[in-house]
């Protein structure tokens, strides 16, 4: 197993000798590939790995994700310690200086937008995105946090700093609300624009549930909820979206530009502006993966995605027995008189 602890690899490092450092983990990692296999050799390796995207110059820090080493020597997208190598990376660098390094799209796609989140504007600077994502946050994107909050902060040594995910995070704002009963199977929307909206907003929380309901939030809440009676209100999507973008990062190999490409995707779905046309309830679902204007590259409509923030109602309310993580909200559409809910708890 090869470590940042090891003395040896401690001193390369000291000294700035990353190209020496760049071929132990290559070494490593493909030896670790060969005797036990891809996930173990990720493992083993992350450790140098992030001490590399993180301190290194970053012509040398984008060979981790480079094959020109052989087989089993390149870092993947679910490569991670505390997190993504490819967001360690990120979140050293300007776009400016990693756009000519990067070669493989994935890694590529997803540093991009992770550099969005900090507050590049990368609209006239990177190539479009296949889904038609905007490179540059809209103004509801960015409202709800500031920049340092919106990626995890990573150290030198390994580790990171992150916020806890937790929507409500108080009850500041709000009241006791009681639900309606919850809605028969025939008040459910079913069909492509359904489903593709709940899996989109399953991805983003896998280990939460999801359902959709025809009519107003707290009826969608009643699906899920606990009890009838809960502590509860409504707030800005704007508030709703941190917590949204970071319920994809609690896993430690995904990064928030996950989360932002998947709330993306969701929301064209339920705007049905996602170019696949067409309007149930799952349990826990997993997966996840601009230009100016009104957009329809790979199928998403920025305006209508826009049009349907604008007129989203919100309703977020508290469980007795919540975990560290959590998130409780209601996603309605006054326009089509649908609301999707997510809910779920998770323990670090």
């Amino acid at each position: 197993m090869i470590t940042y602890e090891d003395g040896g690899l401690r001193a390369l490092a000291e000294d700035g000798r990353w190209p020496e450092l760049l071929a132990a983990y290559r070494q490593g990692r493909a030896a670790a590939v060969a005797e036990a296999g891809e996930e173990t050799a990720a493992a083993l390796t992350a450790p140098l790995g992030h001490l590399i995207a993180y301190a290194a110059p970053p012509e040398l820090a984008v060979r981790l994700f480079d094959r020109e080493g052989g087989a089993g020597t390149a870092a993947g997208v679910a490569d991670h310690d505390a997190g993504p190598l490819w967001e360690v990376l990120a979140t050293r660098h300007s776009w400016l200086r990693l756009a000519p390094l990067l070669g493989p799209a994935p890694v590529r796609r997803l540093v991009a937008h992770t550099r969005a989140l900090l507050g590049e504007d990368l609209s006239h600077t990177a190539e479009s995105d296949p889904e038609g994502v905007p490179l540059r946050l809209e103004p509801w994107e960015a409202a709800g946090w500031g920049e340092t909050a919106r990626v995890r902060e990573y150290l030198p040594g390994g580790g990171a700093r992150s916020a806890l995910l937790t929507l409500p995070a108080s009850r500041e704002g709000l009241g006791e609300v009681e639900l309606p009963p919850a809605a028969q199977p025939g008040g459910r929307p079913a069909g492509p624009r359904a489903a593709r909206a709940l899996a989109g907003l399953g991805a983003l929380a896998p280990w939460a549930q999801t359902a959709c309901v025809r009519g107003q939030a707290p009826a969608a809440a009643a699906l899920l909820a606990r009890d009838r009676r809960v502590v509860g209100g409504y707030l800005p999507f704007a508030l709703a979206y941190p917590a949204l973008v970071r319920a994809a990062a609690v896993g430690r190999s995904r990064g928030c530009a996950h989360g932002r490409l998947g709330l993306w995707r969701a929301l064209a779905a339920m705007a049905g502006a996602d170019g696949q046309g067409g309007t149930g309830s799952t349990g826990a679902a997993g997966a996840a993966g601009g230009t100016d204007g009104a957009d329809r590259a790979g199928g998403t409509d920025r305006d209508e995605v826009n049009a349907l923030v604008a007129r989203m109602r919100c309703f977020t309310w508290q469980e007795p027995s919540a975990g560290l993580h959590h998130l409780h909200i209601v996603l309605e559409d006054p326009a089509s008189g649908v609301a999707w809910v997510v809910s779920g708890s998770q323990e670090l």
